[in-house]
Protein backbone atom coordinates (compact mmCIF):
# COMPACT_ATOMS: atom_id res chain seq x y z
CA UNK A 1 0.00 0.00 0.00
CA UNK A 2 1.53 3.31 -0.93
CA UNK A 3 1.08 6.51 1.21
CA UNK A 4 -1.29 9.03 0.34
CA UNK A 5 0.67 11.67 -1.79
CA UNK A 6 3.52 9.65 -2.36
CA UNK A 7 4.87 9.29 -5.76
CA UNK A 8 5.03 6.33 -7.72
CA UNK A 9 8.75 4.76 -7.99
CA UNK A 10 10.92 6.22 -10.52
CA UNK A 11 9.20 9.30 -11.23
CA UNK A 12 11.80 11.21 -8.63
CA UNK A 13 14.44 10.23 -10.49
CA UNK A 14 12.29 11.58 -13.89
CA UNK A 15 11.68 14.93 -12.48
CA UNK A 16 15.51 15.37 -11.17
CA UNK A 17 16.81 14.27 -14.92
CA UNK A 18 14.53 16.79 -16.47
CA UNK A 19 15.60 19.14 -13.90
CA UNK A 20 18.97 18.72 -15.27
CA UNK A 21 17.81 19.30 -18.92
CA UNK A 22 15.98 22.39 -17.86
CA UNK A 23 18.63 23.64 -15.91
CA UNK A 24 21.43 23.18 -18.85
CA UNK A 25 19.26 24.80 -21.46
CA UNK A 26 19.19 27.47 -19.21
CA UNK A 27 22.51 28.15 -19.03
CA UNK A 28 22.62 28.80 -23.23
CA UNK A 29 23.11 31.86 -24.65
CA UNK A 30 19.96 33.04 -25.91
CA UNK A 31 20.22 32.07 -29.81
CA UNK A 32 21.47 27.96 -28.97
CA UNK A 33 19.01 27.88 -26.13
CA UNK A 34 15.78 28.72 -28.38
CA UNK A 35 16.90 26.48 -31.20
CA UNK A 36 17.43 23.82 -28.41
CA UNK A 37 13.74 24.01 -26.85
CA UNK A 38 12.63 23.77 -30.41
CA UNK A 39 13.99 20.75 -30.76
CA UNK A 40 13.24 19.39 -27.94
CA UNK A 41 9.93 20.00 -28.39
CA UNK A 42 10.06 18.45 -31.90
CA UNK A 43 11.59 15.55 -30.41
CA UNK A 44 8.64 15.20 -27.87
CA UNK A 45 6.11 14.97 -30.50
CA UNK A 46 7.57 12.54 -32.51
CA UNK A 47 8.35 10.43 -29.94
CA UNK A 48 5.72 11.09 -27.06
CA UNK A 49 6.67 8.33 -24.89
CA UNK A 50 10.37 9.43 -24.83
CA UNK A 51 11.43 10.89 -21.38
CA UNK A 52 14.48 13.48 -20.68
CA UNK A 53 17.64 12.33 -19.25
CA UNK A 54 21.30 13.13 -19.38
CA UNK A 55 23.57 10.63 -20.62
CA UNK A 56 26.94 10.89 -22.09
CA UNK A 57 26.53 14.74 -20.14
CA UNK A 58 24.56 15.94 -22.88
CA UNK A 59 20.48 16.44 -22.77
CA UNK A 60 18.87 13.44 -24.14
CA UNK A 61 15.91 11.20 -24.57
CA UNK A 62 15.12 7.68 -24.09
CA UNK A 63 12.40 5.62 -24.79
CA UNK A 64 11.35 2.17 -23.41
CA UNK A 65 14.49 2.48 -21.33
CA UNK A 66 16.76 3.12 -24.79
CA UNK A 67 18.72 6.11 -25.47
CA UNK A 68 17.06 7.66 -28.64
CA UNK A 69 18.28 10.80 -29.08
CA UNK A 70 20.74 13.29 -28.00
CA UNK A 71 21.48 16.75 -28.20
CA UNK A 72 23.86 20.36 -27.45
CA UNK A 73 24.88 23.39 -28.09
CA UNK A 74 28.79 24.23 -28.97
CA UNK A 75 30.38 27.72 -28.84
CA UNK A 76 29.42 28.11 -32.36
CA UNK A 77 27.21 25.87 -33.27
CA UNK A 78 24.51 23.08 -32.03
CA UNK A 79 24.37 19.40 -32.55
CA UNK A 80 21.67 16.96 -32.66
CA UNK A 81 22.89 13.44 -32.23
CA UNK A 82 20.05 10.38 -33.22
CA UNK A 83 23.04 7.88 -32.42
CA UNK A 84 23.18 5.99 -35.59
CA UNK A 85 25.55 5.96 -39.10
CA UNK A 86 22.07 4.42 -40.36
CA UNK A 87 19.64 6.95 -39.46
CA UNK A 88 22.23 9.67 -40.95
CA UNK A 89 23.04 7.71 -44.03
CA UNK A 90 18.86 7.10 -44.82
CA UNK A 91 18.20 10.63 -44.84
CA UNK A 92 21.46 12.10 -46.63
CA UNK A 93 19.64 14.37 -49.24
CA UNK A 94 17.89 15.86 -46.44
CA UNK A 95 20.68 16.58 -44.86
CA UNK A 96 23.06 17.76 -47.41
CA UNK A 97 22.34 21.94 -46.41
CA UNK A 98 24.33 20.36 -42.64
CA UNK A 99 27.17 19.86 -41.65
CA UNK A 100 27.06 15.92 -40.37
CA UNK A 101 29.22 13.20 -39.32
CA UNK A 102 28.59 10.03 -38.13
CA UNK A 103 25.59 10.06 -36.01
CA UNK A 104 25.64 13.69 -36.04
CA UNK A 105 23.93 16.45 -37.45
CA UNK A 106 25.35 20.19 -36.61
CA UNK A 107 23.06 23.67 -37.39
CA UNK A 108 23.81 27.35 -36.85
CA UNK A 109 22.72 28.21 -32.80
CA UNK A 110 20.04 31.23 -34.61
CA UNK A 111 19.07 28.47 -37.45
CA UNK A 112 16.57 25.35 -35.72
CA UNK A 113 16.34 22.33 -37.98
CA UNK A 114 13.02 21.95 -39.71
CA UNK A 115 10.27 20.02 -37.66
CA UNK A 116 9.97 17.75 -40.93
CA UNK A 117 13.75 16.84 -40.58
CA UNK A 118 13.59 16.14 -36.86
CA UNK A 119 10.32 14.34 -37.51
CA UNK A 120 11.84 12.43 -39.79
CA UNK A 121 15.06 11.44 -38.41
CA UNK A 122 13.36 10.29 -34.76
CA UNK A 123 10.97 8.50 -36.32
CA UNK A 124 13.77 6.59 -38.49
CA UNK A 125 15.48 6.03 -34.65
CA UNK A 126 12.40 4.67 -33.28
CA UNK A 127 12.12 2.05 -36.34
CA UNK A 128 15.85 1.13 -35.76
CA UNK A 129 15.77 0.75 -32.21
CA UNK A 130 12.67 -1.42 -32.64
CA UNK A 131 13.80 -3.39 -35.45
CA UNK A 132 11.82 -1.96 -38.22
CA UNK A 133 14.58 -0.39 -40.16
Amino acid sequence: MTRKGARPSGLGKKVQERKKVLAYLASLPADARKSLQRLRRDIKAAAPGAEDCISYGLPSFRLDGRLLVCYKAARSHCSFHPMSTTVIRAHAADLKPYSTSPGTVRFGPGKPLPVRLVRKLVRTRIAELSGRQ
